[in-house]
């Protein structure tokens, strides 16, 4: 198989590359390097099937000649970070959406199939829990533009099983949910790099809002362990799956757990949302997924517990720090 990711050169697209190499295909990368590190994809290039392409995906010469040569697309190129969402509204639109158009149309072209990572952003402010996929949605102000980067999505999702329903293209959509892992940065907003970073450090965890909010953290090698399933599975084919961790915890008690595996003198602070982001952030108690769906098709269910992942993320900063 020849594959083709687009965000390759990110946390997850990184990951996924390698596994495909694993397994013996062929990959091409094509990222901007915006948000993406080369860092992640440099062991790679010396893959007699690896090659790589910086660019941005809106280069429909450079996509159309990618997509043509691959057999399957994997669509991870977007806008990540919630400070990135707040402080670029404008190019997370215009990235999400045009950027998912591009690769659409141009998988039409060559009849490709295509799978696209959506978020468990695109529920918003959703009271069922756990979510499901066909769960009615509850977004927030558009005077918010916390919440353009879930109308994005969906418009990304729209788009996609339009594509499925109206001309047949193999389409496969995946939510993913809070994803972590060795090599994923903090410098965005996610959490889990950020505290174990400063645990290692012992200086401050910073924890926003009062620490009560919850969510589920899902390994980066389950994770893309659930991608690559998708892409091998027939029946998952024009329908939308979640991808993530069952096993929630409060923000605050994540703090706590990450100084502990650190063995870290750290303090914990909350600090107001009106101090981390601006005036009127919007955020969500909850957030946990159901895997049901996923499970019934693929077989998949994540097999790493917080705790084991939160080992190898502190293991892989520790030896950051000590080569720094």
């Amino acid at each position: 198989m020849r594959a083709l990711i687009t965000g390759g050169a990110g946390f997850i697209g990184g990951h996924l590359a390698e596994r495909l190499l694993k397994e013996g295909h062929r990959v091409t990368v094509i990222d901007d390097l915006s948000t993406g590190r080369f860092e992640n994809i440099a062991p790679l290039t010396k893959h007699p099937h690896f090659h790589f392409a910086i660019e941005d995906i809106r280069n429909i010469h450079v996509t159309d000649r990618l997509v043509s040569e691959c057999d399957v697309i994997f669509h991870l190129a977007a806008v990540v970070g919630v400070h990135k969402i707040i402080t670029e509204p404008i190019n997370t639109i215009e990235v999400n959406i045009n950027g998912t158009e591009v690769m659409l149309k141009t998988a039409r072209r060559y009849r490709k199939k295509i799978l696209i990572a959506s978020t468990s952003e695109v529920y918003g402010k959703g009271v069922s829990f756990p979510f499901k996929e066909d769960d009615d949605r509850l977004m927030g102000a558009t005077t918010k533009s916390r919440w353009s980067y879930a109308a994005s999505k969906a418009i990304d999702e729209f788009l996609a099983l339009a594509y499925y329903q109206e001309v047949g293209l193999p389409v496969v959509l995946f939510r993913l949910f809070n994803t972590i892992g060795p090599r994923q940065m903090g410098q965005y907003g996610m959490v889990v790099p950020r505290f174990v970073q400063w645990a290692l450090k012992n200086e401050p965890i910073l924890v926003y809002g009062d620490g009560e909010q919850q969510r589920c953290f899902g390994n980066v090698f389950d994770v893309v362990d659930a991608i690559y399933r998708l892409s091998q599975t027939d029946e998952a084919v024009g329908e939308l799956f979640n991808i993530g961790s069952n096993e929630e915890i409060s923000i605050l008690q994540l703090a706590e757990r990450v100084r502990e595996r650190a063995d870290s003198a750290s303090e914990i602070r909350t600090i107001p949302y009106d101090e981390a982001y601006a005036p009127g952030f919007e955020d969500f108690r909850r957030r946990v997924p159901s895997i049901e769906k996923i499970q019934r098709v693929t077989g998949w269910q994540p097999s790493t517990s917080l705790d084991e992942t939160l080992d190898q993320m502190i293991t892989y900063y520790r030896e950051q720090l000590n080569h720094a």
